[in-house]
């Protein structure tokens, strides 16, 4: 038998048939219980989502920019949904009704059970349940859309192998760690402070660069800038494979502005005589990140307006410096700003409904 390098498990063959099988189920709005029902603009469908996402694929299929799920985590206490779908139609009508026989609504978890550890199945079970609804989320994507997925270290390896299945390893961006809870949840070995947030897209998604407010504590005549070294610190460039990168750059010490920041140049001569080359703190040679060409075009005659300075280390010696002025930046992997901690949703809840409803709900910011 030939051996292949996938991901499989007691029910994925179910799992796979479950995402292309039809839907009978329908929509019915509920125009009494709606807000601004003719104008608005958002959708809110209450009931099974496995069925919510196959209703959706005629009217949604590539058209969505953006999924967020927050599924079960799967640590023995969670609901998973049933994988037996052998009742009667009967049975199965009150299972999933949404309103009892007064007309109030009657949305139970009585078509969840829970996937205790003790569960021979308790990967297989949950994985049966996540596979088809991944599945028909992806067929939502559009060509540019990304999808974020919550979860903890239970299933976090296992969900990892199934959107590289669904969604395609290469088109994986990115495992960011949610620092949700600093104190850390005691009741292992070690205290867990995390959660993972898994990023996919689509072949043509890009994820937009981020707006820095407050960055900049000086200004020329070109704007606010900050300090970046000219120096090329990726000890994979050098003078031997970038020997075009690797020259002198000469500064005016006494050609300083208000920031203690020194005039450079290409030329030596009376004023520019201080020589720095790209040596690192051991003095090993690196490179400048910029050639010749880039650093010429970079200097003014007035420092106030040059994108280039020098700046003196406490041993003496010059560092070459970028004016950026660059003001957005990429998402960083690590999320530990205080607004992503758990304890903000169960207070947002806690003003909302007066109450804790939901466990470790997810605050905005997220």
């Amino acid at each position: 038998m030939r051996e292949l390098y996938e991901l499989t498990w007691p029910g994925k063959h179910e799992a796979i048939l479950e995402a292309g099988r039809p839907t009978d189920k329908i929509l019915r709005p509920c125009v009494d219980d709606s807000k601004n029902f003719e104008t608005t603009q958002n959708l809110y469908i209450e009931g099974d989502n496995l069925d919510a996402l196959k209703i959706l694929q005629k009217s949604y299929m590539k058209r969505v920019k953006l999924i967020y799920i927050d599924p079960p985590y799967n640590t023995g206490h969670d609901f998973i949904y049933r994988d037996d779908f052998s009742q009667s139609e009967l049975e199965s009508q009150k299972e999933f009704s949404l309103f009892d026989d007064e007309g109030s609504r009657n949305f139970s978890l009585r078509n969840y059970r829970e996937n205790s550890k003790s569960n021979p199945r308790f990967h297989s079970d949950w994985l049966s349940m996540i596979y088809p609804r991944l599945k028909l989320a992806r067929n939502l994507l559009a060509d540019d859309g990304v999808i974020f997925i919550s979860i903890d270290d239970n299933e976090a390896a296992n969900l990892r192998k199934i959107c590289d299945e669904i969604f395609g390893e290469s088109n994986f961006l990115a495992s960011i760690i949610i620092v949700s809870n600093p104190g850390g949840r005691d009741y292992k070995q070690i205290a867990v402070m995390h959660e993972t947030l898994l990023v996919y897209g689509q072949s043509e998604a890009v994820l937009h660069e981020i707006e820095r407010e407050g960055l900049f504590v000086m200004a020329d005549d070109n704007g606010g800038y900050e300090l970046r070294e000219l120096r090329n610190r990726n000890p994979k460039f050098n003078r031997e494979n970038r020997p075009n990168l690797f020259f002198p750059i000469y500064v005016a010490p006494d050609k300083v502005d208000m920031y203690g920041c020194c005039a450079v140049s290409l030329n030596k001569d009376d004023v520019y005589h201080i020589e720095v080359y790209p040596y690192n703190s051991t003095g090993v040679a690196s490179v400048w990140r910029w050639g010749r060409a880039k650093v010429a075009n970079n200097i003014a005659e007035l420092i106030t307006s040059s994108n280039l300075v020098a700046r003196q280390k406490k041993d003496g010696k010059y560092n070459i410096y970028e004016k950026c002025r660059k003001t957005t930046s990429k998402a960083k992997s690590i999320w530990d700003e205080t607004e992503m901690r758990n304890e903000d949703g169960t207070r947002l809840m806690g003003a909302l409904f007066g109450k804790s409803v939901f466990d470790h709900p997810k605050p905005l910011a997220i």
